[in-house]
């Protein structure tokens, strides 16, 4: 009687080990495909580093799941409405605005030094300098001045009435930077010393819920709680982003349990690799597939001399039949893309000129602008030039890899030659685009932001040159009078029927001059452990992370 009763007890000990989540614990490991280049949140705008970075750094404002926008580091957010932002006559007679922020009490650095408003007339004095290479989209320089009310408020005096006034991006550390900033002398070796490049671990860098503990560049980045963060308390001690370039090589790791989850936004894997593993698995993981804003496309060098001719490139489009790419690779769960704004967008305009698939309306703009196919089936004109062209993507990535693969084909067919030349994220990204290197086409995706003004990349002020340190995503050199004014226009204008207007017209004379070969706008797939709670994708530029210490285990 005795030993069934030792027994019972000991039985009765392990049921609450038992009955408890197995695979509940207290680290979480994120596979991801590509790896940033640099972790200085305001040079290079690259998704991969935006998604590490919102683990560690917020921005002031951001908009949330609801596409609402919502203060992250601010107490309450500027409004016309609520008087913290106020139109005001600048010296010239013009209108301006005062917009200010106040931020929350108790924020931190991750070395314990607060969060003031030094920190952010820093980042408003270095985003100014044209010399920075500051690629944000929302720009410190919309203010000419700032005015520091006292250790947590500061005025921002923009240079005129602004549609996005209170859409504020992440802030530096004062304490950490100016130093660094001060010693370099100016803003071209700055960016060459910042800490965020030289010492990625330095706690004082980061002012979010996690901090970066361990950084080995091309293989993990390891993320730990920020002890002097004042929200709510991370569920995790740790946390894990470990590159798997090649996206087959990273479904076989979430599998086999080395990673536990793989992120959409742009980071993780294809929606087509997503939807084969959830019909193989449908009850290993949790399979979100969110609409997004994330554009996928592909830019032209418009300084090649064959992709001068409008015509070339818009034969180049008539020849993709872009329905059958979706329909066969995401099961139609990504609509073709006309332009850079998404139907989910209130901006989207309907009545924009569209390029369904025509291959013999391809070929007869071939051969309009000179272009006649040759003995080998390749096109050829009165000089005897072959019309041969290269498209760079990200090396490892499967589903662009065949996207190329499918459209080399499809222009093979309308007698285009197209070689396929690709490279790691971090030189296509790093360099390749950054810096214009590429001598055709290059296919990448775009995650904007709740009505963001597209002068980040369609902008002519935004295109990147060595004078500016290679600032600006305008990667396409787009440079069009009309469009500049309308997008000053979009950014001030306050009535939403014009704005509407404006838009419509930016987006006719993007689908017009065809410097971008538009794809389609991605369902982005989540795979994530049935056991992860809190886990809320946005579907656009303000990502998930952004909220991240709500994710725990359960």
């Amino acid at each position: 009687m005795k030993l069934r009763a030792a027994l019972a007890a000991i039985v009765m000990m392990a049921l609450p080990l038992l009955n408890s989540p197995a695979q509940a614990k207290d680290d979480l490991v994120i596979g991801i495909a590509q790896f940033p280049s640099s972790l200085h949140p305001n040079i290079d705008a690259l998704v991969i580093k935006a998604y590490v970075l919102g683990f560690v750094l917020r921005p002031i404002t951001a908009f949330d799941k609801d596409w609402k926008n919502s203060c992250l580091l601010c107490t309450e957010l500027p409004t016309l409405e609520n008087g913290l932002a106020k139109f005001e006559d600048r010296p010239d007679g013009s209108k301006g605005m005062a917009v200010t922020i106040t931020l929350k009490p108790d924020l931190k650095w991750g070395d314990g030094t607060p969060v003031t408003s030094k920190d952010v007339a820093f980042t408003w004095k270095l985003g100014r300098d044209p010399a920075s290479g500051f690629s944000n989209s929302h720009s410190w320089g919309r203010a000419t001045s700032l005015d520091i009310v006292d250790e947590r408020t500061v005025v921002l005096h923009l240079d005129k009435v602004r549609v996005d006034y209170n859409q504020w991006d992440q802030i530096l550390p004062e304490h950490v930077e100016s130093p660094i900033y001060a010693k370099a002398g100016n803003a071209d070796e700055y960016v060459k010393q910042t800490a965020y490049n030289r010492a990625p671990t330095t706690p004082g860098l980061y002012d979010g819920p996690y901090r970066v503990a361990d950084y080995q560049s091309g293989v993990q980045i390891v993320l730990e709680p920020n002890p002097y963060w004042s929200g709510t308390k991370p569920g995790f001690k740790r946390i894990v982003l470990k590159l798997i370039e090649n996206t087959a090589a990273l479904q076989a790791n979430l599998l086999s349990g080395d990673v536990d989850m793989v992120p959409g936004e742009g980071v993780g894997l294809t929606i087509d690799q997503v939807i084969a593993l959830r019909k193989q698995n449908p009850d290993k993981f949790e399979y979100i597939f969110k609409p997004s804003l994330t554009y996928e496309h592909i830019d032209l060098k418009i300084e090649n001399p064959i992709l001068a001719d409008v015509r070339v490139r818009r034969a180049l489009l008539y020849a993709m039949d872009r329905k059958t790419i979706v329909q066969r690779l995401f099961e139609g769960m990504q609509p073709v893309a006309d332009t850079w704004v998404n139907p989910l967008d209130p901006n989207y305009a309907k009545d924009v000129p569209t390029y369904p698939y025509d291959l013999a309306r391809a070929k007869a703009l071939l051969a309009e602008a000179g272009w006649k196919p040759g003995s080998d089936g390749i096109c050829r004109n009165g000089k005897g030039e072959r019309l041969s062209l290269e498209i760079n993507t990200t090396a490892g990535n499967r589903l662009r890899e065949l996207t190329e693969q499918v459209l080399q084909n499809q222009w093979k067919a309308a007698c285009i030659d197209v070689t396929i030349r690709n490279e790691p994220a971090r030189t296509l990204f790093g360099e390749t685009l950054k810096k214009r290197q590429y001598t055709g086409m290059i296919m990448y995706g775009w995650s904007s932001g709740v009505g963001e003004s597209p002068r980040r990349t369609l902008g002519t002020d935004n295109i990147p040159t060595a004078a500016n340190n290679w600032g600006g995503s305008n990667a396409i050199a787009m440079s069009d009078p009309q469009l500049d004014a309308d997008i000053a226009k979009a950014e001030t204008e306050l009535d939403p029927v014009k704005q509407k207007q404006i838009w419509t017209n930016m987006q006719r004379i993007y689908a017009e001059q065809v410097r971008v070969l538009p794809l389609f706008f991605r369902a982005e797939p989540h795979v994530v452990p049935k056991w992860l709670k809190g886990y809320t994708p946005t579907g656009h530029s303000d990502a998930s992370i952004l909220w991240s210490e709500n994710w725990h285990p359960g």
